[in-house]
C-alpha cells in the first residue's frame, strides 16, 4: 500500500512538472508574440523608443529559453520518460528554440526601425507591415494550437508559410524595381530587404512548431515531408 501510494505521489508530482512547462512555454510565446507585435508597430511608425524597448526585452526572451530547457533536461534525467510524455518534452525543447529565434527575427526587425532614412521609404514599409501584420496572426495561431496540442490546426497553418513566403517574393521584387531605378537609395532599401528577410523567417518558425506539434500528437516526425504526406499521415 505504501509503494501504491508513494507511485502516485510520483505520478501526480510528474504531471505537475509537465503541466509547469507547458506553461513556460506558453508564456514565452506570449511573451514573443508581444516582442512581434511592436516590432512591427515600431518599424510602421519608425518609432525609436519602442524599437529599443524590443531590443532590451530580447534577453527576456533568451532567459526564458534556458530555464526551459534546463528543466526539460531535467525531467528526462530524473524521470526518464518514454512514449507522448518523451514526445512532449522533446516538442517543447524545439519549440522554445525557435520561440528564441523568433525574438531574434523581432530584434532585427526593430534595429530596423532606428534607421531614420526610411523614411523616404514608407511605401515599402507599409509592404512589410502588412506582412508582419500576417505573421503575427500566424504566429498567434500557432500558440493556439500549441496550446490545445491541435494537429488539425496545426496541419491547416503549416501551409500559411506558403502564403507568407509568396509576400516576401513580392517585396523582393519591389525592392530591386526600387534600387535599380535609383541606386542611391539601396543602403535605405537593405535595411528594408533584412527586415522583410526577418518577417519571412517568423513564418518558417511557426512551421516548424506545427510539425513538432503535430509529433506529439502522431508521433510521427513530419519535418522535410510535403504537405500532403502530412496529410496522409494525419489520417493514418
Amino acid at each position: 500500500m505504501e509503494n501504491m501510494n508513494l507511485s502516485k505521489h510520483i505520478s501526480g508530482q510528474f504531471t505537475a512538472e509537465l503541466d509547469d512547462i507547458r506553461n513556460r512555454v506558453l508564456a514565452m510565446g506570449g511573451l514573443v508574440e508581444r516582442q512581434l507585435e511592436q516590432a512591427i508597430d515600431a518599424l510602421s511608425a519608425l518609432d525609436a523608443e519602442l524599437a529599443q524597448q524590443v531590443i532590451a526585452g530580447d534577453h527576456k526572451v533568451n532567459g526564458m529559453e534556458v530555464s526551459i530547457d534546463e528543466e526539460c533536461t531535467r525531467i528526462i534525467a530524473k524521470r526518464q520518460p518514454a512514449a507522448s510524455d518523451l514526445r512532449l518534452i522533446i516538442a517543447i525543447s524545439k519549440t522554445i528554440a525557435d520561440l528564441e529565434r523568433i525574438g531574434d527575427a523581432c530584434v532585427r526587425i526593430a534595429k530596423a526601425a532606428l534607421d531614420k532614412r526610411l523614411n523616404n521609404q514608407q511605401p515599402l514599409l507599409v509592404s512589410v507591415e502588412n506582412m508582419g501584420r500576417h505573421a503575427t496572426r500566424i504566429l498567434h495561431a500557432t500558440l493556439d494550437a500549441l496550446a490545445r496540442m491541435d494537429a488539425d490546426a496545426a496541419l491547416a497553418l503549416h501551409k500559411e508559410d506558403a502564403k507568407l513566403d509568396r509576400e516576401y517574393e513580392g517585396i523582393i521584387r519591389q525592392l530591386m524595381t526600387y534600387m535599380m531605378e535609383d541606386p542611391r537609395s539601396i543602403p535605405d532599401i537593405l535595411d528594408v530587404l533584412w527586415a522583410a528577410r526577418a518577417v519571412e523567417r517568423v513564418g518558417d518558425r511557426c512551421k516548424n512548431i506545427c510539425e513538432y506539434i503535430i509529433y506529439y500528437v502522431k508521433g510521427k516526425d513530419v519535418r522535410h515531408t510535403s504537405y500532403e504526406e502530412m496529410e496522409k499521415d494525419m489520417q493514418s
